[in-house]
C-alpha cells in the first residue's frame, strides 16, 4: 500500500519506512496516550493543514493528498506514525436507489496483535448505512477520521456522482510536539495539562488554566486584538480588548464593556408649554415625557452637563403687557435619592418684553461633581414660566452628558 507506518509489519519494514515516519509529533492526551492527528504545513506557508486534504477527481472518486500524522491506539497499544508521500485515489461505490448515506474516509491502522491478520496502514473508505435520516459510521479502533462524504441517493458515475462540492465535511485535526503550539483546525479539544498552548482559527492564542482555554493578550497589561470570536472572556478584571467595531473594551469580570461610554444623550422635537410657576417635568401636547437621560459615573466622579431647548413665550387670550421668561433646568437623581434640585440659578433662560413672541434657542453647559464611581445616575429636565398668564413653550429640547475621564 502507498501509506507507510512504523513498527506495524512483523517483518519487512524497510529503512525508508522507520526514516520516513519518525515525525517526532507526540502532543500528550493524558500520562500515557498522545494526540491524534496531522502535521501542520502546507508547500506555500499559507495555510495550516494541507496534509490529508482531499478533493474530487472524479463522479464517484476523490484524490487524498499527500500528508504526514499519528494515530493513537488503546492505552497498552501506543502511537502509530504514518505517512503518505504521495497522493492516493479512493473510490466509493453507487447511492441507493431510495435514501443518501454517509461514508466516512480514515486513516487506518491494521495490526493483527489487536485485530485479524492484517498488518498494514491504509487508507479507507467505511461505507454508512443508507437511510431517511443517515449517520456516520463509527470510527474504527486505530483510525484518524479525515473527511465525511454524503452520497446521495442514485448517485453513480452514469447519474451526476457525488456533489464534491456540498458534499465533504473535513473532520481532519492537527499534531504537534510536546511543548509545541497547536494550530487548531477541526473540534476544539480540551487541554491536556495546564500552560499547553493553542492558536486559534482567528488568530487568538490561549493557555488551557486546568479547565477551559483562556485567550492570552500579547502581554499582560496589552490591548488583546480585534477577534471575531467576541464571547471570548477576559483573562482578569481591567484586562482591555479591541473590539471588531472599532472601540476600546474593558473586561469587568463577568462582561467586556466600554472602556469609555459616553457621551450620553436625549432629545425630543415635540413641542409643548407650561403655564406652571413652579418646576414641572411634563409639558402639555408634548407626546412623550418626561425627557431623561441615564449615564454611569466615571472614576473621575465627574461629567460635563449640557442642555437646552428652544423657548417661546405666549400670552394668555386676552393678556397684555407682561414681562415674562421661560426656565429649562435638571434635576439629577441616583435612585431615589436627588443628588442635585433644579434652581433658576442652573437654568438655561429666555426673557421676553411685554408682548413680542419671538423664540429664543437657550443653552447652558455645567459641571456635575462628587458622584460615586460606577453607579447610575439619571438627569430629567424640568421647566417652569415666571408668569401663570404666559404659556412657556419648548421645543427642540436636549440633555447630554459626557463623562471626564
Amino acid at each position: 500500500m502507498n501509506l507507510r507506518s512504523s513498527w506495524v509489519k512483523e517483518t519487512g519494514q524497510t529503512r525508508e519506512d522507520t526514516r520516513l515516519t519518525q515525525i517526532g509529533a507526540t502532543n500528550a492526551l493524558n500520562p500515557v496516550q498522545v494526540r491524534s492527528g496531522i502535521l501542520p504545513g502546507s508547500y506555500d506557508g499559507k495555510y495550516r493543514l494541507s496534509g490529508f486534504w482531499m478533493t474530487g477527481s472524479s463522479a464517484m472518486a476523490a484524490t487524498v493528498s499527500e500528508g504526514r500524522a499519528v494515530i493513537q491506539g488503546d492505552v497498552s497499544q501506543g502511537a502509530y506514525p504514518v505517512t503518505l508521500p504521495l497522493s492516493q485515489q479512493v473510490t466509493f461505490t453507487a447511492g441507493n436507489a431510495q435514501y443518501g448515506r454517509i461514508d466516512l474516509v480514515v486513516l487506518r491502522i491494521y495490526d493483527p496483535l489487536y485485530e485479524g491478520t492484517r498488518n498494514e496502514a491504509v487508507v479507507e473508505v467505511i461505507e454508512g448505512v443508507a437511510d431517511a435520516a443517515p449517520k456516520a459510521p463509527l470510527v474504527p479502533p486505530r483510525s484518524l477520521p479525515l473527511y465525511e462524504v454524503t452520497v446521495p441517493a442514485g448517485a453513480s458515475a452514469g447519474n451526476g456522482g457525488i456533489p464534491w462540492a456540498t458534499s465533504l465535511r473535513d473532520l481532519r485535526t492537527s499534531v504537534v510536539s510536546v511543548g509545541g503550539i497547536l494550530p487548531v483546525e477541526g473540534p476544539v479539544a480540551p487541554g491536556a495539562y495546564p500552560g499547553q498552548y493553542q492558536d486559534t482559527p482567528d488568530g487568538q492564542l490561549q493557555r488551557w488554566d486546568g479547565g477551559k482555554w483562556v485567550s492570552y493578550p500579547q502581554a499582560i497589561g496589552g490591548i488583546v486584538p480585534p477577534s471575531v470570536n467576541i464571547a471570548t472572556p477576559g483573562s482578569y478584571n481591567g484586562q482591555y480588548r479591541a473590539a471588531i467595531d472599532g472601540t476600546l473594551q474593558r473586561w469587568t469580570g463577568s462582561a467586556w464593556a466600554s472602556a469609555f461610554p459616553g457621551p450620553y444623550f436625549n432629545d425630543s422635537l415635540d413641542a409643548g408649554y407650561t403655564t406652571s410657576t413652579t418646576y414641572v417635568n411634563t409639558l402639555t401636547e408634548r407626546v412623550t415625557n418626561p425627557l431623561s437621560v441615564s449615564f454611569v459615573a466615571p472614576h473621575t466622579r465627574q461629567a460635563i452637563l449640557t442642555f437646552g431647548s428652544r423657548m417661546e413665550l405666549a400670552l394668555n387670550s386676552g393678556t397684555t403687557g407682561i414681562a415674562s421668561s421661560a426656565y429649562m433646568c435638571v434635576r439629577i437623581t441616583q435612585g431615589n435619592t436627588v443628588h442635585r434640585e433644579v434652581e433658576d440659578e442652573l437654568a438655561a433662560m429666555a426673557s421676553k418684553s411685554a408682548d413680542p413672541t419671538d423664540a429664543f434657542s437657550a443653552s447652558t453647559t455645567q459641571r456635575i461633581h462628587s458622584m460615586t464611581p460606577g453607579l447610575t445616575y439619571t438627569c430629567t429636565a424640568y421647566y417652569r414660566s415666571s408668569n401663570a398668564n404666559v404659556r412657556a413653550w419648548f421645543d427642540n429640547t436636549y440633555i447630554q452628558v459626557t463623562p471626564q475621564y
